[in-house]
């Protein structure tokens, strides 16, 4: 596995469009690939940085997926977020230099490393990047308006619904199935970045899954009305936010 994944450079990776090569000569990205650090696979529940650490770099998900979350002064976890393949992590590191949450790998997983001097650097350096880069924050702060929207004064049938309506925009971004993926996180992650029980999330996905909206076979997920689905949201989003793909 890992020689494969040494194999792949910036411009041939699947995921380009979506990460920061996206806009880049094939020379431009040359320059890109020639800072970047690939680490080796990061197991289940391994940290790919902790609450407080100096930050010399940030991160794009290669393949698996990621939870962040914060630490409380009474040691609570609250998750505040999940990444898939493509996604930049550590972002919030800009503000001071030290990572804002804690990150850990919800499967196996590959990360790309950015050394932020060198990241810095290189932008002066390409416009096309620094516009990409910049492109890629203020998608970051859309999600994090999302987010807000979906915590929001929501039923736990909204949230949950929303949740899935999420993960399957993103999954369609990513070019795989918008209606059939894998929930890598677990129920009591879910249920805490929701603000809901563990026992709730569980029942509302099984009358979703009675209604014939949804079927849920283990971790996977397959949604059978789409429509009926967005149904359940969208009479309670503001009028800009859209859930089309």
């Amino acid at each position: 596995m890992e020689s494969i994944f040494h194999k792949v450079d910036c411009f041939h990776c699947r995921l380009a469009e979506l990460c920061l090569p996206y806009g880049l000569t094939q020379e431009e990205t040359s320059r890109l690939e020639a800072i970047v650090k690939r680490k080796l696979p990061i197991k289940l529940d391994e940290y790919l940085y902790r609450q407080e650490d100096q930050a010399q770099s940030v991160f794009t998900v290669k393949s698996g997926s990621f939870r962040s979350f914060i630490l409380g002064r009474d040691g609570a976890e609250q998750t505040i977020g999940f990444y898939l393949p493509g996604e930049l992590m550590g972002l919030e590191a800009l503000q001071n230099g030290r990572f804002r949450c804690s990150v850990v790998a919800l499967e196996t997983a590959t990360v790309c490393e950015l050394p932020l001097s060198r990241l810095n650097e290189l932008c002066g350096k390409i416009p096309s990047l620094q516009t990409q880069f910049m492109r890629i924050i203020g998608k970051e702060i859309v999600s994090d308006h999302s987010k807000i929207v979906l915590l929001g004064n929501r039923s736990a049938r909204e949230k949950m619904a929303t949740f899935l309506l999420m993960l399957s925009r993103r999954y369609s971004a990513l070019g795989f199935s918008s209606t059939e993926f894998n929930l890598s996180m677990r129920r009591h992650d879910i249920a805490n970045f929701l603000g809901l029980t563990i026992e709730t999330v569980s029942r509302q996905l099984t009358d979703l899954s009675n209604s014939g909206i949804i079927t849920v076979k283990q971790r996977g997920v397959q949604i059978n009305k789409l429509d009926a689905l967005k149904a359940i949201v969208e009479p309670c989003l503001p009028n800009h936010f859209s859930f089309t793909h």
